[in-house]
């Protein structure tokens, strides 16, 4: 079984608000002091995937990621992790792909590897959350697509069909897919991420990846806002205003009439 886990690095979601900061010019987040990790719902796709390997012998996991050079060590995380190899899509330069256009490219990767049995990616990203991708994927790939997964197995009696469990509103389906199937993951308590080990951390580094840039996978980046599937208009931070006035007063009593006076006027001047 070959199963490709696709992986986006994003900017900690942890970084504190007050030390985020964006560039109005070029539309995009300062990476500044922020660390670059892997996005968790991608590590929950690939935690459902090693699970999957831990229990069938001989499966292959393919770990693909599309962006700039960095991205090298999501990659490197996911071979520490046992993961089979690593195919990295070098967008170096392109900023803000729209998910149209990521999924083009990782389409494209997966059709230039063996063929896959399960496509896996995590539901959304923790910087943009279009949650498109995956959909999108399934779409240039010409497979069926299921949403917000959350456990693969197979059946008990064996066979070639994928027994998926995914949540919806109402609570859970379990549907059978037969491969090829691409899906998008969802955290559960179950797929948890699994913390590699400093051995196969260093390991992981003796390991190659393959590197394949756009023009070899015969994509090129649109060239005007007009051939692009979204042109991103402009970014910025929100401005919260907050005033605060003290009410004053040598007693409870003057303190409470001063507030009470002063919504009257504030609810007269809005009406």
């Amino acid at each position: 079984m070959h199963i490709v886990v696709c992986l986006k690095q994003v900017l900690d979601p942890e970084i504190p608000a007050r030390d985020f900061r964006i560039d109005r010019n070029r539309r995009e987040a300062v990476r500044g002091s922020a660390a670059l990790v892997t996005n968790i719902f991608c590590e929950n796709a690939l935690e459902l995937a090693l699970q999957l390997a831990d229990r069938e012998p001989g499966t292959v996991i393919t770990a693909v990621s599309a962006g700039a050079a960095s991205v090298e060590d999501t990659l490197r995380k996911a071979l520490a992790l046992k993961a089979t190899r690593a195919v990295h899509v070098l967008i170096d330069g392109i900023a803000n792909a729209a998910p149209a256009d990521v999924a083009r490219l990782l389409a494209a990767a997966i059709r230039k590897m063996d063929a896959a049995d399960l496509v896996m990616l995590g539901r959304e990203s923790a910087d943009w959350g279009s949650g498109q991708t995956g959909a999108l994927v399934a779409e240039e790939l010409a497979a069926p697509f299921v949403g917000f997964v959350d456990r693969v197995e197979h059946p008990d009696g064996g066979g070639p069909d994928l027994l998926l469990r995914r949540q919806t509103d109402a609570g859970w389906e379990r549907l059978a897919a037969a491969p090829p199937v691409v899906v998008t993951v969802t955290n559960d308590e179950r797929n948890v991420p699994r913390m590699p080990k400093t051995r196969d951390v260093m390991m992981s580094y003796r390991q190659p990846i393959t590197t394949w840039t756009p023009a070899d996978l015969g994509w090129s980046p649109p060239t005007s806002a007009s051939q692009a599937a979204v042109e991103l208009v402009d970014l910025s931070i929100p401005v919260k205003g907050v005033q605060c006035e003290m009410m004053t007063g040598k007693t409870m009593d003057e303190k409470v009439d001063s507030f009470a006076r002063r919504v009257l006027e504030i609810v007269r001047a809005g009406s």
